[in-house]
């Protein structure tokens, strides 16, 4: 059968995968059985994919990333450098807890920045954008900006990724693509003219 990915000589990749097309997988990665990866992803130095984790199309994860069993990734998603999801909210060494495991979604096109930490339970929303190093406890909404430990919400983004300025009237313009978005109580959409 022919393999319609790119694997480095020195990812391990279980057997029982399912792989997309064009998807590329770099040095020492991981992909562990029954794992789902979409088309065109990039997997990066030092990943690794626990087994039934879903990867959609498009999704690009950096240098060591670990994405636990639970975890949902649709797609266009980011995850950065030393993402870590977790699975259990109470792990211990001496108690399996296999039977406990949270699922995490993250939605189409959310960013997650580079050594941020996933509790396990959460959805994070479309577009949403989670900076470096935070440590996100809850669910995130759409389009929404978080950064610090715990996160906290600073704002909102842009589908291209950019801080989102609202009028009085609560209209902002991503300042890239010209798009319109709309705050209303307390949720962010886009406006399609």
């Amino acid at each position: 059968m022919e393999t319609t990915y790119l694997a480095h000589q020195t990812a391990v990749i279980d057997p029982g995968c399912e792989i997309g097309l064009e998807t590329r997988i770099w040095h020492f990665s991981h992909i562990m059985s029954g794992c789902t990866i979409g088309e065109h992803c990039s997997i990066g130095q030092n990943v690794v994919i626990s087994p039934e984790v879903r990867i959609g199309n498009h999704v690009k994860i950096q240098n060591n990333v670990s994405v636990y069993t639970g975890v949902i990734c649709e797609d266009d998603v980011f995850l950065g450098p030393s993402v870590v999801f977790t699975n259990v909210i109470n792990p211990r060494s001496a108690i399996a807890r296999k039977n406990e495991y949270l699922p995490t979604l993250v939605r189409k096109g959310a960013t997650i920045g580079a050594n941020a930490t996933i509790v396990c339970g959460i959805t994070i929303g479309r577009f949403a954008f989670i900076g470096a190093g935070a440590v996100v406890t809850k669910s995130i909404p759409e389009y929404a900006l978080v950064v610090g430990n715990p996160a906290r919400q600073t704002g909102w983004m842009s589908e291209f990724g950019h801080k989102l300025k609202f009028s009085p009237e609560g209209i902002a313009i991503c300042p890239e693509s010209q798009e319109k978005y709309r705050l209303e109580n307390g949720n962010v959409s886009k406006i399609n003219d």
